[in-house]
């Protein structure tokens, strides 16, 4: 029995695996030198104190591995370049936010208009080179109609900006428990993987790349973590994601596969409001929900293992309503 599959797509995962794994032990210890520990909130989960002075940042790990495979293979997948600019484009304002929280000591990092303006000019280049350049057209396929497009018209642009910018804080949030964002956006990376070479895209590299990085990763992010990936990391991932389904039209998928992201954020939503709607009562007892499980006594392991089983599950389901 012979298979008809290239497996040549599937070795920029190896490329990226292998530049993750090797940079770890190099560039942990130099952002344990630079003093870029992870601060933690007093007010937060009590057993995460003992985590102050892990370093963070090492999305930096996530990002090199992922563009320097990436670019290895642009000439030949000219596709990737959107999603590689929205993943590197999220990862410098994380960087950034990063550095001005750990290295300059400025305890909010960027303030929110400055964040979110970056974040806006940033999507705002990959919607006009999603439409005047790669000549995406914005319909969405939507799930489990066998390939019907929904057309918004004009409406989706905004709808792009609100995608883009929710998904890549919905990462954001996501981040808060070791391996934790890790872990579901490697499931998530490998949906949108089985899509690129099913459909052949031609995104294929960078969706394998993104795995192999975070496999690479999750060797010395799984707990006890030994480096954390910091808004680098969570902002590239954010956006990797909504890049990767708006090139092959499947912003609406996000909703499936990308659910824990989705009930990250409305975890946050929700509890402000009615905190500030009960003047000062809580809905959960700790937001973003990954927090509110882990103080109803789920140990940190327990909820990285449950967030990323129900991905896998709804990536698979998601897999049908292709």
């Amino acid at each position: 029995m012979r298979c008809v599959m290239d497996y040549k797509i599937f070795i920029p995962v190896l490329v990226s695996f292998a530049l993750s794994a090797i940079m770890g032990p190099v560039i942990i210890p130099v952002l344990r030198n630079l003093k870029m520990g992870q601060t933690e909130r007093v007010e937060g989960v009590q057993s995460h104190l003992k985590k102050a002075g892990t370093p963070t940042m090492g999305g930096v790990i996530i990002l090199a591995s992922v563009a320097v495979t990436s670019l290895i293979y642009v000439k030949d997948y000219p596709q990737i370049i959107p999603v590689l600019f929205l993943t590197v484009g999220f990862g410098l304002i994380g960087f950034l936010d990063d550095y001005l929280k750990v290295v300059m000591k400025r305890s909010d990092g960027l303030y929110p208009m400055q964040k979110m303006a970056l974040q806006i000019v940033v999507t705002a280049i990959f919607a006009y080179y999603l439409v005047k350049v790669a000549k995406v057209p914005l319909t969405m396929i939507v799930p489990f109609t066998h390939g019907y497009e929904l057309n918004l018209g004009w409406l989706a642009i905004p709808v792009l900006f609100f995608a883009v910018i929710g998904t890549v804080n919905g990462t954001n949030f996501t981040d808060g428990l070791d391996g934790l964002a890790s872990s579901v956006t490697v499931l998530v990376a490998t949906f949108f993987t089985v899509v690129a070479v099913g459909t052949k895209s031609g995104l294929e590299p960078i969706t394998c790349a993104v795995v192999g990085a975070l496999m690479g990763f999750l060797l010395f992010n799984v707990y006890p973590a030994s480096v954390f990936m910091g808004d680098t990391g969570s902002l590239a991932l954010g956006g990797f994601v909504a890049g990767a389904a708006y090139m092959m039209r499947m912003p609406l998928f996000i909703l499936i596969v990308g659910f824990i992201y989705l009930a990250e954020v409305i975890s946050v939503i929700l509890q402000v409001t009615y905190f500030k709607k009960t003047g000062g009562k809580r809905l959960f007892k700790m937001a973003p929900i990954h927090h509110h499980f882990e103080l109803c006594g789920w140990s940190e392991t327990r909820v990285v293992a449950v967030f990323s089983i129900i991905t896998a599950i709804l990536c698979l389901i998601a897999l049908m309503g292709v």
